[in-house]
């Protein structure tokens, strides 16, 4: 085993330095011999000074021959036990013993190390390989106490009773002792780190749903964040809240460690060196990822960790059993039809869901306060926190969860004066679209399409002026306001995806969708906006004509003849309908700004007599005549006003616009058709978990320091990126389905 023992010799342990001591009790640990739950040995493990360095193919021969002895040994389910034990010394103690501390990461570190092993090598689909339970043929002892001096256990329990009475199962009793340490103490100086590494023990017993499919089915198990999903209200509550307010303020390492006892070199006692990996290095917590080289905090590994647990416990959904399951038998091996499914309640989702401001008692509609516990959050610490820190998709998706589940957070949101703190950021990725994840891209545009749904948010943003836009590079924008830069980037989207040679059509989608939300709402829309907006049908009708030219040629061509268009895709006609739409909704929003607000937009008028030649070819088509004649009687108006004009010289840009600027107020929109406001709103898909529970492990695979084994991932194709899919339901209620989102349906309906 390469000097990994597995029968100790207690006579010679007292005798040995700390290294040998750890080799020692480690090696007992995962040796053959099974010691009881209440034995001695367990104290000297965890209390021992366990500093030590394994090169990895140590580990990983310490972590085969425990695997290999944890069905008879059960020291798996034993220091998960004590884990579980230390951690309510730990909360019920005034004030977190520094022994405590000691005991519960040495209990941590090494339950870590096996237990990702484990799960990373699991061979049965219910992890039984774990056995957590005790053997029945051991002694189960009567009472537990271990006491009479400090840094002791001063634990009694009856483990029978224990998990009898308040337990089902040992992960049950080992999760509901992590949630409540970290819902009810307080990070602090000393506990910083056992918080950090708390965190980092949810995400191995979390990570059994990376070896599970993409579609959740009653089958899958995952035993410790089912054991976490049963915990009482008010612990789901306090555990949520502590989430968010770690990512809020965003504790640092403590610096001065010598005022942290687990490093105090005065402190005679000492952890297991933290293991990354199974097949790591026993290595000490470094102390580079918490401190920069000049003694300053560089970032917050608690808050982010805290925001990995948070986004996996609010996504995850456990799929029941239903009547339809039972009746077609267990020896099926059909996949769960998905109107079938059934999941239950996720009360993590639902307590972010019901989160209110910490400034603010909601009362419900007859006046009486929300019954149970509520998640209270200071709303403007989470808003400006996310604004600062919406570059990390983490954030974003968590800005999502919060708009899109949370009402009371949208409605502050949505009357705060200073937008620009949030939407400035979420511009800016979509102006960088090409360096982002498409994911990311596709979550910023439905949080800007939720937010559009709110009239006085569309009409709030066009009073909002920015001095300048500095990462603009295309050209200097100087007082623009928020609105106009809004309308830019969503078409600099759409244009960007239409260069593509695989066009998305669920972003043109969203753009479109969001747009036509602002269009009625308007105000003083920039020049340069204005020309962006109507370059925008120039460009789809290009497209369109493209089309419309191909299938031409392609029902007009004899039979048998083979030509370049029998190259064609299928679906030439489906697309040309989309784009059909997508022209009609950009001449929607054109109606919408000149029905509803043309005296406060001149710059459009200025642009659609600029550029009226792009509309000519539609004027009589079908499918765009009616929708043009509003433009053609705003052209015939402003027109003839300018025919009207004695000019001496040629006209300039600034006498044209002084023209239509006069001429504006005059307008009283004789001979408009009054068309019927487009308004979409957005609903997630019923089934949105097929989506979110792979995009959540992939952001905290790749944005934080945990690992897995890429060859035990089931969730999601570890080399390819994550298909999508989304409908998108038109004017006249047709889904049009395209490449989107994985399960998560983008559903925009016209409401007429």
């Amino acid at each position: 085993m390469g000097g990994v023992p597995s029968t100790p010799r207690w006579g010679s342990a007292a005798e040995m330095r700390p290294a040998e001591t750890a080799e020692y009790l480690i090696g007992a640990l995962v040796g053959e011999k099974s010691y009881p739950l209440a034995s001695d040995y367990w104290q000297k493990l965890l209390e021992s000074p366990l500093h030590l360095r394994w090169p990895s193919h140590r580990v990983l021969q310490a972590s085969q021959l425990f695997a290999q002895n944890n069905c008879k040994t059960r020291h798996l389910a034993k220091i998960l036990v004590h884990l579980a034990w230390c951690l309510q010394e730990c909360v019920s103690a005034s004030g977190v013993p520094s022994a405590a501390l000691v005991r519960a990461l040495n209990a941590l570190y090494i339950s870590s190390v096996f237990l990702k092993y484990f799960i990373e090598n699991a061979k049965s689909d219910h992890f039984e390989e774990l056995h957590l339970s005790l053997d029945e043929n051991e002694a189960k002892p009567t009472s537990f106490s271990k006491g009479g001096g400090p840094g002791r256990f001063q634990v009694k329990i009856v483990y029978g009773i224990l998990l009898a009475e308040n337990y089902q199962t040992i992960e049950q009793l080992v999760m509901h002792s992590v949630l409540s340490f970290l819902g009810k103490v307080d990070v602090s100086t000393n506990t910083y780190l056992l918080h950090h590494e708390l965190l980092n023990f949810m995400l191995i017993a979390m990570s059994t749903q990376l070896l599970s499919g993409p579609s959740p089915g009653p089958d899958d198990s995952h035993p410790f964040i089912d054991a976490m999903m049963v915990q009482e209200s008010s612990l789901v509550s306090l555990v949520v809240s502590k989430l968010l307010l770690n990512y809020i303020r965003r504790p640092n390492f403590p610096i001065d460690s010598s005022s942290y006892s687990i490093f105090s070199e005065v402190n005679q006692t000492g952890v297991l060196q933290r293991v990354g990996s199974a097949a790591a290095n026993f290595v000490l917590l470094p102390f580079n990822l918490f401190v920069g080289s000049s003694g300053e905090a560089t970032r917050s590994p608690l808050a982010e960790n805290s925001l990995n647990v948070l986004l996996i416990l609010i996504h995850y959904r456990k799929c029941i059993e239903t009547d339809y399951v039972k009746d077609r038998g267990d020896h099926s091996s059909e996949p769960l039809p998905k109107e079938d499914a059934c999941f239950s309640e996720n009360p993590y989702c639902k307590a972010l869901e019901n989160a209110q401001d910490i400034e603010f008692d909601r009362l419900d509609v007859e006046g009486n306060v929300q019954n149970g516990p509520l998640v209270r959050l200071p709303f403007a610490s989470l808003f400006d926190t996310l604004g600062l820190y919406l570059a990390d998709e983490r954030s974003i998706l968590l800005l999502y969860s919060m708009v899109q589940g949370n009402s009371a957070f949208l409605e502050y949101v949505l009357v705060r004066t200073d937008l620009d703190t949030l939407l400035m950021p979420m511009l800016e990725t979509l102006y960088n679209a090409s360096r982002r994840t498409s994911n990311q891209i596709y979550m910023v545009l439905i949080i800007l399409l939720i937010l559009s749904q709110d009239s006085s948010f569309n009409a709030s943003i066009h009073k909002l002026m920015l001095p300048n836009v500095p990462w603009y590079q295309e050209r200097l924008l100087h007082q623009t306001s928020l609105g106009s830069l809004m309308v830019i980037i969503l078409i600099r989207t759409v244009k960007y995806n239409l260069s593509k040679l695989r066009q998305d059509v669920y972003l043109h989608t969203n753009c479109l969708a969001t747009l036509a939300n602002m269009a009625p709402h308007v105000h003083r829309l920039s020049a340069y906006a204005s020309q962006r907006l109507v370059s925008l049908f120039d460009m789809l009708a290009r497209k369109y004509n493209k089309l419309a030219e191909m299938s031409n040629n392609k029902m007009h061509m004899p039979n048998g003849e083979s030509r370049e268009e029998d190259n064609l895709p299928e679906d030439t006609t489906a697309e040309l309908h989309i784009y059909t739409d997508f022209l009609r909704i950009v001449l929607e929003i054109l109606n919408a700004i000149l029905t509803y607000t043309l005296p406060r937009n001149p710059e459009v008028v200025y642009a659609i007599m600029h550029r009226q030649e792009v509309f000519q070819p539609f004027r009589n088509h079908p499918r765009f005549n009616e929708l043009l004649e509003n433009i053609f009687t705003v052209l015939d108006f402003f027109n003839s006003r300018m025919d009207a004009q004695k000019m001496d010289g040629e006209w300039s840009v600034e006498k044209v616009l002084q023209v239509i600027v006069i001429n504006c107020r005059s307008w009283r929109g004789e001979g408009m058709k009054m068309f019927t406001q487009l308004r979409f709103t957005y609903e997630q898909e019923s089934h949105p978990e097929e989506f979110f529970i792979p995009y959540v492990w992939q952001l905290v695979l790749s944005c934080s320091s945990f690992s897995f084994n890429p060859n035990s991932i089931n969730l999601f194709p570890v080399d390819l990126p994550l298909e999508k899919q989304d409908s998108f339901v038109g004017e006249d209620g047709q889904k049009l389905q395209s490449g989107g989102l994985n399960g998560l349906e983008q559903q925009v309906d016209v409401l007429v």
